[in-house]
């Protein structure tokens, strides 16, 4: 990984028009919390495989457990998560449970995270 060195104003200079701009339009901070929140749950590299197997597929617990290799109990944990931050969606269909992505935006999401660490490849 290349090291970057912070590259700082040699004076100081305030722009007062373009912190005015940044302070009209800067939102709540109920609002970058939230996000702050959601960018946490993709913080987890389980969730981000969780969510890449919905992505093709909606699927139940024990079918994530056995494409994981991971427990059922570990895998609802992390559904859990996900469904609490609105990125995946559960139905019943008799003694199952299945669960799918929520809606577009979490394709969305990741499509732009894999663009973006793919950028140095090209």
């Amino acid at each position: 990984m290349e090291k970057y060195e912070a590259v700082c104003c040699e004076s100081t200079e305030v722009h007062e028009d373009l912190l005015k701009i940044v302070e009209e339009t800067m939102p709540e901070e109920t609002e970058l919390y939230d996000l702050a929140e959601l960018f946490k749950v993709f913080g987890d590299s389980t969730r981000i495989r969780i969510l890449f197997v919905l992505w093709k597929a909606e699927v139940c617990v024990c079918d994530l457990a056995a494409a994981l290799h991971m427990t059922q109990s570990a895998i609802s944990h992390q559904l859990r998560i996900l469904k609490q931050s609105k990125l995946v969606k559960s139905r019943r269909e008799g003694k199952s449970v299945f669960y799918s992505l929520a809606d577009a935006h979490v394709r969305t999401i990741i499509d732009q995270g894999r663009e973006h660490i793919e950028e140095d490849d090209r």
